[in-house]
This record gives structure tokens, C-alpha cells and sequence, in this order.
């Protein structure tokens, strides 16, 4: 497929699109800047990987438990007023945490507390921008583009984000990181604020709020697509994305690096996904994507196995190209088909259910990376997760013809294919 950027990048044309990609852009480079400095000062003051585990668990526990009801607050409150309030929320607690390390006084009981609130609070706020991508763009037709690019600007925030790590906590230290990463809500602030806000992106409550949570999942798990598709989504959560927690095990101790080479590698995994999401989002339709998501899931599972013994460092970040560009590939696909399928009042509490099921179940496969890797060894925990990604990502390539069958009524009320097609 030729490369065409007024295609490819054609969410851009829509204002309210354009503020909000460029105000979130620079909030998730400061994002990257927190993870990564946060993972090196945990291993700089404890040296143990199970620690490391730990504190991304906390990061994102919060997501695990609360994602799904906070999908259903999603749909149901005013969600620029729900924004200011998480934005507010994260801001402040990175204030906090470049304060106490600026003033020597930080500990890991510190790191854990900050991390918990993070998680807690993104629990909420990522729902809420997940909602508002189908009321950003004037042509429903650019909504999956406006998806699969929210996409490619996390993964480009993924490159510049550690990359520019590595080159602070040299030169800098950890509190120049998390002070940046609190000047950078402000960029998401002042975007919300000059957003032309629709009326159709206020939710309009109906029912009582556990009746709206069960129809919520009743559709993700009722629904054999959609279940299958956040079923490989959680594996791939629990098995891949550990690797970004362990990473400082690799750059410091198998590597001998410093914060230079652990930029370098996550980089190399950034700059994988960024090339694939730049692919998704110049597709024109979302016909095909569930090929896309098995095969894009195995890639990512051999690329790991491949990567837990491997010693050779260009090729290891040859291989995290992979393993990165292969997990948020299967990972945005998923999240394109259904956003797309989707009615728009359940359109909140779905997110919900996917950032469960993402950024939901990562910190428990974190947490036991992390257990595992201090029992047997990074590299074993590494070979172990690879090789039970691809056994799901084959599972799902086999229930393939039997999902398409079931979308096809969607597909056809959606217009995405003919009535003959």
C-alpha cells in the first residue's frame, strides 16, 4: 500500500482533533518521562526486581479494578469537566513526586503510594478520552483513522518519550523527569479549554448505574467477537507488556548499560509500534484487522522469546521493534474495531472494559514478570510470556472464519460491506 500522508494523517483536518492530538502528545512524552525515571529510581534504591514489578503493578491496579465502572461514569458525565478533574488530579502528583526527589526525601513507600494514585486516577481519564475521539472529527467516516492515530501519538511519545529519559537522568536526575511530566498536563489543560465542545459529546444518563454496567458487559462478553478480542488482548497485557518493568535488568546488568541503553531499548520498541500504527492508520477500512491482530500477536510473542537470551545488542533492538510494533499493533486494531462497532451510549463503558483488559491486567502480568524473574531469572520469565503469546495468538487465528461470520450483520449496518460483498 502506497504512503499517503493527507490520508494517513486525514483525522488532522478536524480542529477539535488537531488540539487535542497535539495537547496530548506532549502530556504522554512527560508520561514516558515519569515511567521510565520512576523504574530507574526504584531499581537505583532497592535493586530488586521484584520491586520493579511491584511498582508498575500499583501503576496501573487501579485501571484493573475501577476501569470497568469508570466506563460507566464515562457515559455519563460531563466529560470535559471529568478531564479537567483527572488532568487536575495527575498534575498535582507530579508536583509531589518531583518534589520530595528534588529534596532527597523520596523512598519506595513513596514511589508505590504515587504509583497507586496514578493508576487510580487513569482509571478514569482514559475512558474519558477514549469517549470523545467520535465527537472530535465533523466525518464519522475519520473515526478509526482518529483511533489508529491516538495510537500512533502514544507510540511516538514512546520513542521521544524514553529516548529523552535516558539523556535527564545522565545529566539531570529523576526529579527534572517528573517536573516535566507535570508541565506537560498543562498542555492537555489548555487544549480541553479551547476545544469547540459538541453537545453530543455530554452523556446523557439513563438507568440506574449498575443496570448501566451490566448492559456494558453484556455486550463485551456476550458478544463472542468482542470477548474473543479482549480475551488475546488481556493475554498479550500479561505476557508482553511486562517487558518495559523489567527493562532495567536487561540495560544494567545483562547489557552493563545505564539509563542511556535502557532509553535505547524502549526507543527501539516505541519506534516498532509507531511504524505499525502509521500502517493502521492508513488503512480505509477495518475489513481484515482480525488477521492483522493474530498475526501481529504471534510476531510479538516469538520476538520476545527471541529477545530473553539474546546478547547481542543491535539485534536485540532489531527484536524489541518487534515485540513493541507487534503488542500495540494487535493491541490499537482491537481497539479500532471496537470503538467502531460500538453503539455510542455503551461507547464509554466499552472503553472501559478494554483499558480493563490493556493497561487493566498489565500490572498483575508485571507484578508476576516480576516474582518470576526473581525466582528464575528475567530471561526464563521473558521465553516463558513469548511462547504463551503465540499459543493464544494461534487460538485466535483459529477462530477467526467463525468471528468474521458473526461481525458481518455489524459490518453491513455499518456500511463497511455491501450488502453482497
Amino acid at each position: 500500500m502506497r504512503f499517503d500522508p493527507a490520508h494517513t494523517f486525514r483525522a488532522l483536518r478536524h480542529r477539535n482533533f488537531r488540539l487535542f492530538f497535539v495537547g496530548q502528545s506532549c502530556s504522554l512524552v512527560g508520561t514516558w518521562l515519569q515511567q521510565v525515571a520512576m523504574g530507574w529510581l526504584t531499581y537505583r534504591l532497592t535493586g530488586s526486581a521484584w520491586l520493579l514489578g511491584a511498582v508498575a503493578f500499583c501503576g496501573s491496579i487501579g485501571i484493573l479494578v475501577l476501569g470497568p465502572f469508570a466506563g460507566v461514569i464515562a457515559d455519563r458525565v460531563d466529560r470535559r469537566r471529568g478531564l479537567y478533574v483527572t488532568q487536575a488530579l495527575l498534575l498535582a502528583q507530579s508536583l509531589a513526586l518531583a518534589a520530595l526527589t528534588a529534596f532527597g526525601q523520596i523512598e519506595v513507600w513513596h514511589l508505590i503510594g504515587f504509583a497507586l494514585w496514578l493508576g487510580i486516577v487513569a482509571a478514569f481519564d482514559v475512558p474519558l478520552r477514549q469517549t470523545i475521539y467520535v465527537h472530535l472529527v465533523d466525518d464519522r467516516a475519520d473515526v478509526p483513522n482518529a483511533i489508529a492515530l491516538n495510537s500512533l501519538m502514544v507510540n511516538m511519545a514512546r520513542i521521544v518519550g524514553p529516548a529523552l529519559a535516558g539523556v535527564l537522568l545522565a545529566l539531570a536526575g529523576e526529579a527534572v523527569c517528573f517536573a516535566l511530566n507535570a508541565l506537560s498536563f498543562v498542555a492537555v489543560i489548555a487544549a480541553i479549554a479551547r476545544l469547540r465542545w459538541p453537545a453530543a459529546a455530554r452523556a446523557a444518563p439513563s438507568g440506574g448505574f449498575w443496570a448501566s454496567w451490566i448492559e456494558g458487559a453484556r455486550w463485551a462478553f456476550g458478544f463472542a467477537p468482542s470477548r474473543a478480542l479482549l480475551a488475546l488482548v488481556a493475554v498479550l497485557a500479561w505476557t508482553i507488556t511486562p517487558y518495559s518493568s523489567l527493562m532495567p535488568i536487561y540495560a544494567k546488568d545483562l547489557y552493563g548499560g545505564g539509563p542511556h541503553t535502557l532509553g535505547l531499548l524502549l526507543s527501539a520498541a516505541g519506534a516498532g509500534a509507531m511504524l505499525c500504527v502509521t500502517w493502521l492508520a492508513g488503512r480505509s477500512t477495518i475489513r481484515g484487522l482480525g488477521r492483522v491482530i493474530a498475526l501481529a500477536a504471534g510476531t510479538a510473542g516469538v520476538a520476545l522469546a527471541g529477545f530473553a537470551y539474546l546478547r547481542v545488542f543491535p539485534l536485540a533492538l532489531v527484536l524489541m521493534m518487534l515485540v513493541g510494533g507487534g503488542v500495540i499493533l494487535a493491541a490499537a486494531s482491537t481497539n479500532t474495531i471496537l470503538q467502531t462497532i460500538v453503539d455510542d451510549r455503551l461507547r464509554g463503558r466499552i472503553a472501559g472494559f478494554y483499558t480493563m483488559a490493556f493497561m487493566g491486567v498489565a500490572p498483575v502480568g508485571s507484578l508476576a514478570a516480576g516474582a518470576l524473574a526473581a525466582a528464575w531469572g528475567t530471561p526464563a520469565t521473558f521465553l516463558g510470556n513469548g511462547l504463551l503469546c503465540v499459543a493464544a495468538a494461534f487460538w485466535f487465528w483459529r477462530r477467526l472464519p467463525g468471528l468474521a461470520q458473526l461481525l458481518r450483520p455489524t459490518y453491513k449496518r455499518l456500511g463497511i460491506i455491501a450488502d453482497d460483498g
